[in-house]
């Protein structure tokens, strides 16, 4: 597959537009004063949208299984340096947010008090935080959605494990397939059957598992002809929706919709053709360090509508739409200066590396 993938992009930029929404609308107080001038929309956005974090999740097993082992096979040599590979593309840009987030919450500190607000942060916070186990530990997020960057992390690690664990017991490439697919199928039906159910383990990546093995299903459901994918993808959909007649959650019936989007984008080649949309591609391009600063930017313009301007509702929807549009901004110029530069410097330590391998 090429680098980018439009309709990826197209999902991704969508996805991240509503998290942001869902943000802005569920912290206050701007969508507090708001509220009564739009309230079913409001109110939509701030419980339903966050149900977009499906799309991450879906794409990013996707994603990952086409890294890892795109035929069912691992083909990664060191499962430990690709790990820590892993952490470095997602943390470097991440460590960057976290300390913009903690200049901003002390900011909105000073200027209004709700609760919506972190409190100061503890060494062990941040530390739990730099080592992406804040939330299994027990800490208060530093921002919105870093508990997304963990689980991220941790459904890699699982991805990776099921793939080694099939390498270790099989001998031969068909087995290896075979067996990789078999424990990725069981880990994933455990999630939809069990964890998933519980909120008690929704700091465990092992919750969202079911939704990240849809991305790696509808990956490797279409590797072959679209007869032999429909074959493939039937008992998934069968799977899941039993497991959705044991109790029905909209977020596994987003996941599988998004999951069935990219087979069919993948099937009839609209995966690498639609949209054509230089903006689309952009916004999806930028959709990680959107995801990363949009929070601390939200804070900030709430803390100055609620200490310098009225409580009128008109007012604070301009204050939303000033978030929103600042969030943007923000992102553009994070992704230039610190996640693109940041990709940039990995991949010209990389190249010497890549040499000597091959000479």
């Amino acid at each position: 597959m090429p680098s980018r993938l439009p309709f990826i992009d197209a999902l991704k930029a969508l996805a991240a537009q509503l998290i942001v929404l869902h943000h802005l609308a569920f912290y206050g107080p701007m969508s507090d004063h708001a509220h009564a001038l739009a309230p079913d929309l409001i109110s939509w956005l701030s419980q339903e949208a966050r149900y977009a974090v499906q799309v991450f999740l879906v794409v990013g097993g996707f994603l990952a299984v086409h890294s890892l082992a795109p035929a069912g096979c691992l083909r990664v040599s060191e499962p430990l340096g690709v790990l820590w590979k892993r952490y470095c593309k997602l943390a470097s840009p991440y460590l960057v947010a976290l300390l913009v987030a903690l200049l901003s919450a002390a900011a909105g500190r000073a200027l209004m008090t709700h609760d919506s607000l972190p409190a100061p942060p503890s060494v062990s916070q941040v530390l739990a935080h730099v080592l992406l186990l804040q939330s299994v530990l027990g800490h208060e997020g530093l921002s919105a959605g870093v508990w997304y960057i963990a689980i991220d992390f941790q459904l890699f690690v699982l991805l990776l494990g099921l793939l080694w664990l099939a390498r270790q017991v099989t001998v031969g490439a068909a087995h290896e397939a075979v067996v990789a697919a078999c424990l990725v199928a069981a880990l994933a039906l455990a999630s939809l059957v069990h964890f998933n159910r519980d909120g008690d383990w929704d700091s465990w990546g092992v919750y969202f598992f079911g939704s990240y093995a849809l991305g790696v299903a509808s990956y490797w459901a279409t590797n072959d002809r679209p007869r032999r994918a429909a074959c493939w993808l039937a008992p998934v959909v069968a799977v899941v929706m039993l497991t959705l007649l044991l109790e029905y959650r909209p977020r596994i019936a987003v996941a599988l919709v998004v999951a069935l989007a990219l087979a069919l984008a993948r099937l009839f080649g609209v995966l690498e053709r639609w949209p054509k949309s230089r903006l689309i591609a952009y916004l999806g391009r930028t959709s990680y360090s959107l995801f990363l600063v949009h929070f601390p930017v939200c804070l900030l313009v709430n803390a100055l509508f609620s200490r310098f301007a009225r409580n009128d509702p008109w007012f604070n929807l301009v204050g939303l739409v000033v978030a929103w549009l600042l969030s943007m901004a923000a992102a553009a110029l994070f992704y230039r200066f610190v996640e693109a530069a940041m990709q940039g410097s990995r991949r010209q330590h990389a190249a010497p590396a890549t040499v000597r391998q091959s000479s």
